[in-house]
C-alpha cells in the first residue's frame, strides 16, 4: 500500500518522534524496614509531574530494580501507572537475560498502560554475554510481543559493546526497535554515528547517565534525557532552551546545574534522587535496601549543600 507524503511524515521517525524530552527515572521508595512505601513512591511521581518531567521512566538501574521481587515489580508497575492516569507518558524497564520472560515483562507492562519499554542486551554477572546475533533475536522476538516502541539501553553495566553499525541496523530492520539511550564512553560520537547511520529509523536519540554529557549529546543530535529523578526543572531549562535554538542559554543553563549533576553522576549515585527527595519532605525515607549501602553522611552534606544554590523545587515541593 502506497502512503501519500502528507501520511508517511505524520509517521514516527527522527524529525517527529512519538516522545522527546526529560524522562527522568523515578526511584523506588521503602520503609526503614526495606518495605515498599507505595505512599511516598505516589507522591515521589507526584513531584516529578510538577516538576516538569515529559514523561518519567521506572524500574531502572536508578530505582534500584535489581533488589526487586518480580511480585514487586508488578506491584510497582500498576499502581505508578494508575495513579499516572495518562498524565505523562511511562517508560517500564523490562530488561531480563531470558528472552521470554522479557517479553512477558514488555506485554504485561503495555497492558498496564506503558508507553515503551526500556531493555539492555542479554548479560548476567561479570561474565555471562551472547553474541550478536542472539542479541539481534533477543530484540527481534521482543518486538513481535508488543506493540509499543522499545529503547535499547547502551550502558557499560551490561558489559556488552554495541556498535553503532549494528545499533542502526536493528533500528531499519526491527519494527518496533526505535529509541536509543547512549551512555558509554565517547556518548556524542556514537550518537552523531548512529543518527548518520540509522537516519529517520533512529527516532529517538537520547541522553543518559544522569546529564552528565547533555551539552554534547544535544549538540550530536539527541532528542530526549533520561536523568536523575531530582531535578527535572533543572534539566528542562537545558532542554528547553536548546529545542527552542537558544543554544546560548542551553549553555548557561548547563553551566548552572553542571555542579549537581555532577555530585549526582560522581558521588552520590542512584541515591541522589532519594536524599533530595526527604531533605524537601517528598518522602519519608532515604533508605536503600540492605545490602546496598546508604549515603554517607558527609556526601550527603555536600548534596544538600549543592542543591540549595539551586533552589530546585525538589527541596520546597513538600513543605
Amino acid at each position: 500500500m502506497n502512503l501519500s507524503a502528507s501520511s508517511a511524515a505524520k509517521l514516527p521517525s527522527l524529525s517527529s518522534p512519538r516522545f522527546r524530552g526529560v524522562f527522568p527515572v523515578v526511584p523506588t521508595t521503602f520503609t526503614a524496614s526495606g518495605e515498599l512505601d507505595l505512599t511516598s513512591q505516589m507522591r515521589c511521581v507526584d513531584f516529578m509531574i510538577d516538576a516538569g518531567s515529559n514523561g518519567l521512566c521506572i524500574l531502572a538501574n536508578f530505582s534500584e530494580q535489581f533488589v526487586l521481587s518480580d511480585a514487586e515489580r508488578e506491584t510497582l508497575t500498576g499502581a505508578i501507572l494508575k495513579h499516572v492516569h495518562g498524565r505523562v507518558p511511562v517508560i517500564v524497564t523490562t530488561t531480563h537475560f531470558s528472552t521470554d520472560i522479557c517479553a512477558q515483562r514488555s506485554h504485561r507492562a503495555q497492558l498496564a498502560g506503558a508507553a515503551m519499554v526500556m531493555v539492555m542486551p542479554p548479560y548476567h554477572g561479570a561474565t555471562i554475554r551472547v553474541s550478536e546475533a542472539q542479541i539481534y533475536e533477543f530484540y527481534a522476538r521482543l518486538s513481535d510481543a508488543i506493540d509499543i516502541p522499545i529503547m535499547v539501553q547502551d550502558a557499560p553495566v551490561s558489559g556488552t559493546p554495541m556498535s553503532a553499525q549494528f545499533l542502526s541496523r536493528m533500528a531499519m530492520e526491527i519494527k518496533n526497535l526505535a529509541y536509543f539511550k547512549i551512555e558509554t564512553p565517547g556518548a556524542a560520537s556514537k550518537l552523531r554515528e548512529l543518527i548518520r547511520l540509522g537516519g529517520q529509523a533512529i527516532e529517538g536519540p537520547w541522553d543518559g547517565e544522569e546529564a552528565i554529557t547533555l551539552l554534547p549529546d544535544l549538540h550530536a543530535g539527541a532528542t530526549g534525557a533520561m536523568t536523575g529523578g531530582a531535578y527535572p526543572d533543572g534539566i528542562r531549562q537545558i532542554m528547553d532552551a536548546w529545542t527552542s535554538g537558544d543554544q546560548e542559554a542551553a549553555t548557561v543553563a548547563y553551566g548552572k546545574w553542571l555542579p549537581l549533576i555532577n555530585y549526582e553522576n560522581r558521588q552520590g549515585g542512584i541515591l541522589t534522587a532519594k536524599a533530595l527527595m526527604k531533605a524537601g519532605g517528598i518522602i519519608h525515607c532515604e533508605a536503600p535496601r540492605h545490602p546496598f549501602a546508604p549515603m554517607h553522611p558527609d556526601v550527603r552534606a555536600g548534596l544538600l549543600e549543592t542543591a540549595q544554590r539551586l533552589d530546585p523545587l525538589v527541596l520546597r515541593w513538600g513543605k
